[in-house]
């Protein structure tokens, strides 16, 4: 038996048993609930929404508890199995499926209802709720925030490369001419084409009209022409001088070697910008940000895409504290709630009109990133990719393309078998 079906049974197991679960009541009359997430960047942020609910509901009381990414997988998971969930916590699209097809997250489909029967759709987008969707297509999250992917450059690189900085009329070719110059001027990388999906080949394949999943959302789409291109394009970065191998990200991460002034540019998430205004003051003024340089000439489309994510809300379908965490997701997917995620700068806010609260953060520093160009791109954004099997190829997948990088197979037998992967892993779950 698989680990996921495992999980599962062992998950339904439980649930015959006492249905214990995790934090209720306290000696002092109060309702103690946990509040889960894995990011110490969010965690003042989280904190801010929390106290805005207590103070409407003195009676509560929240509790953000901040773990690791791994961490927080691990002890999820095994918190399912013993049937004692945190009262609320993050859902990342990764898992959703996993632990929504599998009944243990709360239906919040109709969580609004009294309110408006179309309120998801009046007030997140469709790639919002669709990040908040189980196989089914039911609500098991309330979106909490959303992003894109964005091009992060050096200003003093390209100025003493006399080069002009990145706009909306980029190209690939831009990207390459740039990154080329800027090699030869200063001897440091341009653009370092991280060997990752969401920062990396993703954006590519979907800018040049290829795919990773089909419509079906089963059936993979590697060897797909388009997609092979335009992979051909970004493994081929590495083979020059301005780009760094994947054995230098190894060591290195793209963003460790930006900040530490060895490379010009790189794909970063927004959810980063802030943490590295803050975590590098000697860097203000010399790094902006940009959109991505669009496909000159796609196979379909217009050339423009950025893989576009974004959290959930979710409560366990058991929980002791069931009904009480479901009006603090309530509230948390408020206009009220998502208002103060943004202004406490956590993250844009998947509320629909409200992402000025978070560009309005960086006006604190002197010099302000151009952080409109985040929020622009989510007119051509393309929803993360991911399925309910993406736990049985993610790993292969990544494994075969370091063999592409690596050589020991070609591009066209890599892809085939990450072709393979994707389209098999139902079987192999």
């Amino acid at each position: 038996m698989k680990k996921i079906n495992k999980l599962a049974v062992l998950f339904l197991g439980c649930l015959m048993l006492l249905g214990l679960t995790g934090c209720g009541g306290s000696s002092d009359g109060k309702t103690h609930l946990t509040f889960q997430i894995w990011d110490v960047a969010q965690r003042d942020g989280m904190q801010a929404v929390a106290d805005a609910y207590t103070a409407q509901h003195p009676d509560v009381v929240i509790e953000v508890q901040v773990t690791s990414w791994s961490e927080y997988w691990t002890k999820l998971e095994a918190s399912a199995i013993s049937n004692q969930m945190p009262d609320i916590f993050w859902m990342h699209t990764n898992e959703i499926l996993k632990y929504a097809d599998y009944g243990m997250l709360a239906d919040v489909t109709d969580l609004y209802a009294d309110e408006s029967a179309t309120y998801y759709e009046d007030h997140f987008s469709e790639v919002s709720r669709s990040n908040s969707q189980g196989s089914d297509g039911r609500m098991y999250g309330v979106p909490k925030d959303k992003d894109t992917v964005c091009l992060v450059y050096n200003r003093e690189m390209f100025d003493a490369a006399g080069v002009a900085y990145p706009d909306e009329n980029w190209t690939w070719d831009d990207l390459i001419a740039a990154s080329q110059q800027i090699y030869d001027a200063t001897g440091k990388y341009g653009y370092m084409a991280y060997g990752d999906d969401q920062l990396g080949y993703w954006n590519f394949v979907y800018q040049n009209g290829g795919y990773i999943l089909a419509e079906d959302n089963i059936t993979g789409g590697f060897t797909q022409p388009a997609t092979m291109e335009a992979m051909s394009v970004y493994i081929g970065f590495q083979k020059e001088d301005w780009c760094p191998d994947q054995n230098y990200f190894a060591e290195t991460s793209p963003g460790t070697a930006f900040f530490s002034e060895q490379g010009a540019m790189f794909f970063e998430g927004n959810w980063n910008l802030l943490n590295e205004m803050l975590n590098y003051p000697d860097m203000q003024g010399k790094w902006d940000v940009a959109v991505l340089p669009k496909c000159p000439n796609p196979q379909s489309g217009d050339g423009r895409a950025t893989i576009s994510n974004g959290l959930s809300y979710a409560t366990s379908a058991r929980g002791k504290n069931r009904e009480i965490a479901l009006d603090v997701l309530r509230f948390f997917g408020s206009e009220e709630g998502q208002r103060i995620q943004g202004e406490s700068g956590a993250a844009i806010p998947a509320y629909n009109g409200l992402e000025d609260t978070w560009i309005g953060v960086f006006d604190q520093f002197d010099f302000k990133l151009n952080v409109q160009k985040c929020v622009d791109m989510f007119e051509y954004g393309v929803q993360s990719v991911n399925n309910a099997y993406r736990s049985v190829w993610k790993s292969k997948v990544n494994d075969e393309l370091l063999r592409i990088y690596s050589g020991k197979v070609s591009l066209e037998e890599g892809l085939a078998h990450m072709q393979e992967y994707v389209d098999t892993a139902a079987l192999d779950d």
